[in-house]
């Protein structure tokens, strides 16, 4: 296990180190200045189009509106990024890392903006409603079938297999933290339920768990608030801490400054998926008068992940001073729970936990199960999926947790790479549809609606406009 760990690790250095960093900052950077810094000066339409309702497909197709699929994404940020990711980017990379995942959730979100429209533009009418994401505009946008194929191998094993795993290995350490339950038996239990529902049932499992999951995500806005608000005599304090490790002369004679920003964008992509090329999957599902709408929502859905529920999470953490080194992961949010609120803490962010996690594995296992069928129809493909799927909830109550999330850094790095390919040569679309969005919105149009007639050169390419 030793050298596999070490194996990965030495992989992961050079992704995250030489390739990654650069090319995420980059993309980001670049798509800020294309959309003129969309993210930051159509906040207000964001929140606008978040209420439209979704009205009426024209097919008849089921389909979602712009706050519905805000929500389902939502659901699936939320989680283990947000609770265990920062707790881990504290501890390996410093108060500091906070400072970096604020920076990739600013300037990141332009590329969730740019992945999301291209997701909605090349979206296509399936059985009883619509589909899409990376994989559709490789093919069809791209005009490059192996490229979308490459993308849909990439998300399945990130999303299915390695993701999670780290959810698995979250609710396992939760769990024994709280109650002192064995990781082995909570795993069996965990992987034996997996299984169960994604071989039926999920239907009904997934519609309780659209009420009980931003219940949950709620409940823990509010108590980490209250705790900010209790503290808040600190937080200047706080705040001074993150911004000193993050640029402070003993943090980079120290190395500390590399390993905060490394951390900041690691756990920062995991938990807000700007640029990774998962959260499009979600966005082409919704039925909109115009796929700028989608970018926005989207785009929004980074900001309330990142800004607002992992910065809780770290003031969490940091009110209580420079967090014990021993702990890592769930376990270090728990115990600042727990020193904030007492034992109740530690339960609470157990069973929050569980419903984020488990929920997130159901969803990864369809963002994996959505992507195996663009690459095949054949069924027995599918049950082998969901085998391995079941396989790797176990392996991962039973890995350590540096061996987890090393494992799952190299498939996300090498997915997202795949993505930001994508978008960088297609984004100049992106870019025509908010100049069409925007126009329209110039001209008095309050709601702005698009069809292939509006920029000729996409009619060959694009389905449902």
């Amino acid at each position: 296990m030793e050298t596999l760990t070490g194996w990965i690790g030495s992989i992961n250095d050079i992704l995250w180190s030489h390739v990654l960093v650069a090319a995420l900052l980059g993309c980001a950077v670049w798509f800020t200045l294309r959309t003129r810094g969309v993210q930051f000066r159509m906040l207000r339409e964001m929140v606008r189009v978040l209420g439209e309702p979704s009205g009426s497909a024209p097919g008849g197709e089921r389909h979602v509106s712009s706050f519905q699929a805000f929500a389902v994404s939502l659901a699936s940020r939320v989680g283990t990024g947000n609770l265990a990711g920062v707790a881990t980017a504290i501890v390996v990379g410093g108060p500091g890392a906070v400072f970096w995942m604020w920076v990739i959730a600013l300037v990141g979100a332009a590329s969730a903006f740019v992945e999301s429209t291209l997701a909605q533009l090349y979206k296509r009418r399936g059985r009883d409603s619509y589909v899409g994401g990376p994989a559709y505009y490789m093919e069809y946008g791209l005009g490059k079938r192996w490229m979308g194929v490459l993308f849909a191998v990439l998300i399945s094993v990130t999303f299915g297999f390695a993701f999670n795993s780290v959810q698995s290995n979250t609710i396992c350490a939760a769990w024994e933290g709280a109650f002192g339950l064995d990781p082995h038996w909570i795993g069996v239990g965990l992987t034996a339920l997996t299984l169960l529902i994604i071989f039926g049932g999920i239907h009904r499992i997934a519609r309780v768990s659209g009420v009980i999951v931003p219940v949950m995500a709620l409940s823990y806005i509010l108590l980490a608030l209250g705790i900010v608000l209790f503290n808040i005599r600190r937080l200047p304090e706080v705040l001074g801490l993150i911004l000193s490790e993050a640029f402070g002369w003993g943090p980079v004679l120290g190395g500390a400054a590399g390993a905060a920003l490394m951390q900041g964008i690691k756990r920062g992509l995991f938990s807000n998926e700007a640029g990774m090329g998962s959260a499009p999957n979600v966005a082409a599902t919704a039925h909109v008068s115009h796929p700028v709408k989608q970018g926005l929502i989207q785009t929004l859905g980074v900001f309330t992940d990142t800004l607002l529920i992992c910065t809780c999470t770290a003031f969490i953490i940091l009110f209580g001073g420079v967090p014990d080194a021993s702990l890592n992961g769930i376990q270090l949010t728990q115990a600042a729970l727990v020193s904030k609120i007492g034992p109740v803490g530690g339960l609470f962010v157990a069973v929050a936990i569980f419903l984020f996690a488990f929920s997130s594995i159901i969803g990864n296992y369809y963002y994996g199960e959505a992507n195996v069928r663009f690459i095949t129809s054949r069924r027995g493909v599918l049950t082998l999926y969901r085998l391995l799927v079941g396989g790797m909830v176990l392996f991962g109550s039973l890995a350590t947790l540096d061996l987890v999330w090393s494992l799952a850094d190299v498939t996300m790095a090498l997915m997202t790479l795949c993505n930001l390919a994508a978008i960088l040569l297609l984004g100049h679309e992106a870019v025509a549809l908010l100049a069409d969005y925007v126009a329209q919105k110039r001209s008095g149009v309050r709601s702005p609606r698009f069809t292939k007639e509006r920029i000729p050169r996409l009619k060959g390419r694009i389905d449902c406009w």
